[in-house]
């Protein structure tokens, strides 16, 4: 089969596509998957520098999300069924063939491609962990939301507007009208504004309420000084823009927030009923028509490599997909 194979871990150039690999036979408790569609990630990006926690060594097949058609089942398969299309999370994506478990895939929503569903399981699902079950929203809140502009900063700027909260955006000064087309109340440019002196701003002097902080470097202790004093809430997602380190003395004397860690394939595994009820109010989020099909931008399998470096270079907006 036809895939793209990352051989070395210096970065998005070094991917190569290959006519030659072998298709992955599913094990106990596996389906495998005919990908219609692939989701590119900030995740594929790291993992092409090695940066990424628990990513695969090089050489192997890139890729961790993609939708398709379930062609094969392993042993002690119970759930989907040949023939059903599914989204899922797992390695070697970016392929025409792709083994994902059983147990974590979900069903395409009826009526859309695997294309329009691409983030439902990751960027989306994010998102509402973040806002929700984690961070806590309310109406009449205010939420800070950093890349705005993002696959999963678009879906928290939607989701947060649903549930009544004020949004404050971040995003760099050409997708300022994206974001505010999707809801923000208020965008400031990433690229060159103080974010934390606007946030109190905007607040009045007192801080968000919540933020989703996915950039990290020196934007992580923005958003810590951006947050409320004792009942703010900042959610770490993602680490972009390289680690940034914060000290108990720091969190007793100057930045008196809550700091919250969300990966979310560590929720699925580790609190499977919280996860399960995030993607219940997921679908229904989608049957109220808050979320409608996606559209991402698309990319040719073979032009996988400069989708990433397009995302690296922050020239993207929303979601990306490879068509295998």
């Amino acid at each position: 089969m036809r895939a793209l194979r990352q051989t070395s871990l210096n970065g998005p150039q070094d991917m190569r596509l290959i006519t030659d690999a072998p298709v992955p036979a599913p094990g106990p408790g596996e389906v495998l998957i005919r990908v219609t569609a692939a989701g590119v990630n900030f995740a594929d990006v790291m993992q092409t520098h090695g940066t990424y926690h628990g990513g695969p060594q090089a050489p192997y097949l890139a890729g961790f999300e993609a939708a398709g058609e379930i062609v094969a089942l392993g042993e002690a398969v119970a759930g989907p069924k040949l023939g059903a299309h599914v989204i899922g999370a797992g390695y070697g994506a970016f392929a025409e063939y792709m083994v994902l478990t059983a147990a974590g895939v979900v069903p395409v929503p009826a009526g859309w491609t695997g294309e329009q569903a691409l983030g439902l399981i990751l960027n989306w699902a994010t998102a509402l962990a973040a806002l929700r079950p984690l961070g806590r929203i309310a109406a009449g809140e205010t939420v800070l939301i950093h890349a705005a502009a993002g696959g999963v900063g678009q879906a928290a700027v939607k989701m947060a507007k649903h549930y009544g909260a004020t949004v404050i955006a971040t995003a760099s000064s050409g997708k300022h009208e994206t974001v505010r087309a999707l809801g923000a109340d208020h965008v400031i440019d990433s690229g060159g504004a103080d974010v934390t002196a606007e946030v109190l701003r905007l607040t009045g002097g007192k801080g968000a309420d919540l933020v989703l902080e996915s950039v990290g470097g020196a934007a992580f202790g923005a958003s810590l000084a951006a947050a409320k004093r004792v009942t703010g809430r900042v959610v770490v997602y993602g680490v972009a823009g390289g680690e940034a380190a914060i000290t108990n003395w720091e969190l007793n004397f100057k930045h008196q927030v809550h700091v919250i860690g969300l990966h979310i394939g560590v929720l699925a595994q580790a609190a499977p009923q919280i996860f399960g009820e995030l993607m219940d109010e997921l679908f229904a989020l989608m049957a109220a028509g808050v979320f409608t099909p996606g559209r991402p931008t698309a990319y040719d399998l073979a032009d996988g490599p400069r989708a990433l470096a397009d995302l690296q270079a922050r020239a993207t907006v929303g979601k990306l997909a490879l068509r295998p």
